[in-house]
This record gives structure tokens, sequence and C-alpha cells, in this order.
């Protein structure tokens, strides 16, 4: 890779991990459903009025939508409101390489290689450690993150299904199926009272957080990401996304002085080492190269 596009995957993974902490930020002022709600309603206005349509079957923009949109990220926020620390759940989170083999193998007939059932079962040593981490108070947080990682993995063989030529321009489509299904949520969840309660007080760092998931995180993300996937095959920039959780937990303990324990360490090193295992890949003979999809890498939120 050139140095720039590296200094690029740097960045987004920096961008991503970073990002939890402006979730927790975020779920200050906001309800998580409703938060997630704005993420994405701002991720797609006005932005789908310029990028054209999405070249792909409306189903996969839907199943993405509901899988990554609104299943994904709302229990993600929601874990994280219920107590599950910012750096934590940047390394939870992760799990989803290990739900996206699974669901490969059950939903595509996919058979996973040896090196990838070696690098699930390191990773999920990993997500085990991290759970044992959390205290009584946020194994509720870890849970729902669980699942958050599951839905992910979900999602990640849909959009390769769909195989979307423009990442981007896919992505600002997704973002529009989720904000009204997550607002009608909100209000017999969260409450009306509280959904208004944030709107009418909302102040500077509610709103920068908004905007930092939305345009910062989501699309310029995605955009950049998108881009080196397009310059690059997906086993040269794959290996960037095992930054994200390093950046999510060293941005947990510089801004909001998260706790880090021998077990989270041990935890993070088992799933980027599980993760990075799972990544390898055989060396095949040069003799008569074939045309092979190329395979939806997957990124943080």
């Amino acid at each position: 890779m050139k140095p720039v596009h590296v200094a690029l995957a740097v960045v987004v993974a920096a961008v991503w991990g970073v990002n939890f902490v402006v979730i927790d930020v975020g779920l200050r002022d906001f309800p998580p459903l409703l938060f997630s709600a704005v993420r994405f309603l701002l991720a797609a206005f006005p932005a789908v009025f310029f990028v054209g349509r999405p070249r792909v079957a409306w189903r996969w923009v839907i199943t993405v939508g509901i899988t990554l949109g609104i299943m994904k990220f709302g229990m993600l926020f929601i874990g994280m409101h219920a107590g599950l620390p910012p750096g934590l759940a940047s390394l939870v989170l992760q799990g989803q390489a290990v739900f996206t083999v699974f669901f490969a193998a059950v939903l595509l007939k996919e058979r996973a290689r040896r090196v990838q059932i070696v690098g699930m079962a390191i990773a999920s040593v990993g997500i085990v450690l991290a759970g044992l981490d959390s205290t009584a108070g946020t194994l509720a947080g870890f849970l729902l993150v669980v699942g958050a990682a599951a839905c992910w993995g979900l999602s990640n063989i849909a959009m390769r299904k769909a195989g979307p030529p423009d990442t981007f321009r896919f992505m600002v489509w997704v973002s529009v199926v989720p904000p009204i299904p997550l607002a009608l949520l909100s209000v017999p969840f969260e409450g009306w009272d509280a959904d208004l309660r944030a709107l009418q007080h909302l102040n500077l760092g509610g709103v920068g957080a908004a905007l930092y998931v939305a345009w910062g995180a989501t699309l310029f993300g995605f955009a950049a990401w998108g881009y080196l996937l397009r310059t690059y095959n997906a086993p040269t920039v794959a290996p960037f996304s095992l930054l994200v959780p390093i950046f999510g937990l060293a941005a947990a303990w510089i801004f909001q002085g998260e706790r880090m324990t021998a077990l989270t360490f041990c935890a993070t090193a088992l799933v980027i080492a599980g993760i990075a295992v799972g990544m390898v890949r055989r060396s095949k003979k040069p003799v008569v190269p074939e045309a092979e999809p190329k395979a939806v890498t997957a990124v943080a939120p």
C-alpha cells in the first residue's frame, strides 16, 4: 500500500475507535434508541438526494438496514447505556468476526478453514474473558453488545450477497431504513417524555456526538474504507480493522479514565490474535488465475 493509503486506513481505524467514546458522550443527552435514530437520520439526509440509486436490489438495502441499522446499533447503544464501558464495548463488538464466519458456514454453506476455526476459538475465549471482566452491573450491557456483534455478522452476510459496487452510496441508502423504526421503538420503550426532553435540551455535546457518529464514523469512515477496498484487495485492507479496539480502549482510557485490568489486556490480545489468525489465507499456486468475488470486510461502527 502507498504510505498515504496506509495513513488513511489508520485514520479510519482511529475514527471508528474513538467513535465508542463519542457514542458514550451522546448517550448522556439522548435515550439510546432515539440517539441511534438521529445518527442514521443525519447520515441519510441530505446525502441521499445526491448519491443516486444504490444499484443493488432493494431487498438487500432493507435487510442490511434492519440487521445493521436497527438491530446491531440499537443493541449496541442500549448495551452501552446499560453500563458497558466504551473501551470494552469496542473490544466485545469485534466478536462479529466469529459470528460472520459462523453465519457464512450456516447460511452460505461456506466451509470454514481450520485456521478460521482456530481463530474463532481464540477470539471466543477473549470475548468470554471480556465478559468476566464486566461487573455485575454491566452484564446485561455485555450480553446486548454480544447480540449486536451477532447482528453485525448477519449484516455482513447480507452485504456480501448484495455486493454493492459503491459502499458509500449503499450505506447512505441503508441509513434511510432505520430512523423511523428506531424512533417508533423509542416511544414505548424509552418514553415520549424522555425523547421530547432530549430534543428540547440539545447542547453542543449531544449535537457534536450525533454529527460525529453520522458524518465521521458513518459517511467518512465507510467512504474511505470503501475506497481502500476498491483500490486494494480485502486481505490487504482488513488487518487495519484490528486497530479499532486498540484505539477504542486507548480513547476510553485517555478521555474517560476507563480502567484497564490485566484481564482486559489478556482479552484484547486474544480477540485481536484470533481475528488475525482467521485472516491468514492459504497460499495458492499461480497457475490459472480465477475471478473471485471480493468478500465484504467487516468494519466498525
